[in-house]
């Protein structure tokens, strides 16, 4: 497929007689817009870009996407279509293993560990994009493993008192550590090794 200049005319070609249902033109846009994002990365992602790929004006984009971050991001979901779910075996340590694992094997060995890493920094000068990432991504995500951690205190395999928000920032604010700032590798032993740490300790005695 052919690049679009920034400064070419909105002129998408047709497909056509007659206007296209929204939901297969919306449909057509998050295929052209996950496509582009996993292939050339954040920065040559432009709404003319996607515009001229799924063939429809940057008017229907926006009258849909406040910015290209929220673009960016529903593309995103829309490539990797991954399904929230933390099964819930009865041990909190084999679920937390699980869970961390293979958020650590989707950072690495997909393309969407370097998207992440790439949406993320666009965040930060994007409230809309920063948004959408909080209310749509981490929260629901973060729900669930809130969730788990507290069927495992009621079950007593976690102490009284502990806080599931916190343990959730110290096991997946952790896998983001390493992969926002690469100097130590994000693996699936460190994955496992955190766990233990976070659910067992390291005090001496």
């Amino acid at each position: 497929m052919r690049d679009r200049a920034e400064g070419a005319p909105d002129a998408p070609a047709r497909r056509g007689r007659g206007r296209r249902p929204a939901d297969e033109v919306r449909a057509d846009v998050l295929a052209a817009a996950g496509a582009l994002l996993l292939r050339d990365g954040m920065a040559a992602f432009t709404i003319e870009r996607v515009a001229q790929e799924a063939a429809v004006s940057k008017t229907t984009l926006y009258k849909w996407w406040s910015s290209r971050g929220t673009l960016a991001l529903d593309g995103y979901f829309h490539a990797v279509e991954s399904t929230l779910a933390f099964p819930d075996t009865g041990d909190i340590e084999a679920d937390l293993t699980a869970q961390v694992r293979a958020f650590v094997r989707l950072l690495t060995e997909t393309p969407a560990g370097r998207v992440v890493a790439e949406l993320v920094g666009q965040a930060q000068t994007d409230p809309d994009l920063s948004a959408a990432l909080r209310d749509r991504y981490s929260a629901p995500r973060r729900e669930l493993a809130v969730q788990a951690m507290r069927q495992a205190l009621a079950r007593g395999q976690l102490r009284a008192g502990t806080d599931p928000q916190v343990l959730v920032d110290q096991l997946w604010g952790a896998c983001y550590h390493r992969l926002l700032l690469p100097g130590q590798p994000l693996t699936e032993d460190f994955a496992a090794q955190l766990v233990r740490n976070v659910l067992h300790g390291v005090a001496a005695g």
